[in-house]
């Protein structure tokens, strides 16, 4: 009779070994954490908030200290405000160290407290937007009054105030994403940022695929023609984008003045400021930007495919389409799969390009430029949030459908 050998992994060594692999391994994942899964957590909370840009700092109590009148009667007035138009502050308390050579010399308002050198004034609730003003008749002994103003100075009051910070509390509100999909140019929104992310994609991953064919042969000046495809991807974004809107201007744009000496268009074409027109050029912008990317994956993995099959294929008499179908293309579809993938993402997320182009305006407003208006335009935090959340699940369901149906064909 044998006896029964443990699973393979579930042994003393091998459980010791996890451990060790899970203890190396926690660094990265608390970084990754607290890089990612922190901001991602932040922005689903605040986008169940009735929050603008001003609720990012909570209400405060507010001082400020002057010294006033005539030599024998000094007034030493504390003017108090409350930072927020919508906000009460709680449990004020001012607070104020005196030099020894001024003091009080009447009785204090009703809550505030004179000791030896110092005041203390319980001021109790401070509504929205509410002044107050405390006033202390003093008297300076020993110096002058420039030399008290700086002595005063020199200790600033502090006041202190509790009050309800709307980003923290636990009351949450569906507003954001109710006001969101009752927009009826939400969809218009989504439409544009689904077309300009599947025409953006697939056309950096064809023109990327067709530079990598071209390049593919060796040929005199070929180091020098590959650098010059990829100066659109490594140049930085705001001079090219520049470079385009100068080029394409309706005025003194060079490609309008070529046009219209050409015959092509009788008046100069506003390329970036009507529909659908504004549409395509960002869409063919961010094809022409990022196509570089493409090309450089899919030459490398075209230059790593063994050339026997084509010497083969050439013996049968196979055509240049035949080849590329049959052998290319299969050998292909994993870094296809994989620059589709990141290509989609990057593309769907895509704000600055857009922005530097045309600002969002002429049908171009994607669901990221929406979140940067609805947030900072409009100081609407929450419902910006609420439009990265809906992004978020977009990309979520991208990615499910990605991973359940292509990956699996591929081998990924």
């Amino acid at each position: 009779m044998t006896s029964a050998t443990p699973p393979t992994g579930t042994g003393p060594l091998e459980r010791r070994e996890a451990r060790l692999a899970w203890s190396l391994l926690f660094p990265t994942i608390a970084i990754v954490s607290a890089v990612v899964i922190l901001p991602l957590l932040a922005i689903f909370w605040i986008s169940f908030k009735p929050i603008g840009l001003a609720d990012l700092r909570p209400p405060t109590p507010v001082v400020r200290e002057a010294m006033r009148g005539d030599p024998g009667d000094y007034t030493l007035r504390y003017r108090i405000r409350n930072s927020s138009q919508e906000k009460s502050i709680s449990n004020v308390v001012l607070t104020d160290e005196l030099p020894a050579e001024v003091a009080v010399r009447a009785a204090p308002p009703e809550g505030c407290e004179i000791g030896r050198e110092s005041v203390t004034c319980d001021i109790g609730t401070l509504e929205p937007g509410q002044r107050l003003d405390i006033e202390l008749p003093i008297t300076i002994t020993g110096i002058d009054e420039d030399a008290a103003e700086e002595a005063l100075e020199g200790r600033p009051p502090e006041i202190t105030g509790s009050s309800e910070n709307t980003l923290t509390n636990f009351e949450f509100t569906s507003e954001n994403f109710a006001r969101i999909f009752d927009s009826d140019e939400f969809f218009e929104v989504l439409w544009v940022t689904v077309f300009y992310t599947v025409f953006g994609t697939f056309g950096a991953l064809i023109f990327g695929l067709f530079a990598a064919m071209l390049l593919n042969k060796e040929f005199k000046g070929q180091g020098i023609l590959r650098g010059l495809y990829l100066f659109p991807y490594v140049a930085p974004v705001i001079a090219v984008a520049f470079a385009w809107i100068i080029l394409f201007d309706p005025f003194s744009g060079s490609a309008n003045a070529l046009l219209i000496q050409m015959g092509v268009t009788d008046e100069a074409i506003n390329f970036f400021g009507v529909r659908p027109l504004a549409l395509i050029m960002v869409t063919v912008f961010e094809i022409w930007r990022y196509f570089p990317l493409s090309f450089l994956f899919i030459l490398a993995r075209m230059q790593s495919i063994d050339h026997d099959m084509y010497e083969a294929a050439d013996m049968d008499g196979a055509s240049p389409f035949q080849k590329f179908w049959f052998l290319s293309l299969p050998q292909l579809l994993g870094i296809l799969s994989v620059l589709f993938l990141l290509r989609f993402i990057w593309t769907f997320n895509k704000f600055d390009d857009i922005f530097l182009l045309t600002g969002g305006n002429a049908g171009t407003r994607t669901l990221t430029v929406n979140v940067y208006e609805q947030a900072f335009a409009i100081s609407n935090i929450g419902a910006g949030a609420a439009v990265a959340v809906v992004i978020f699940c977009c990309l979520i369901i991208f990615a499910f459908f990605f991973f359940r149906f292509v990956s699996r064909e591929e081998g990924l």
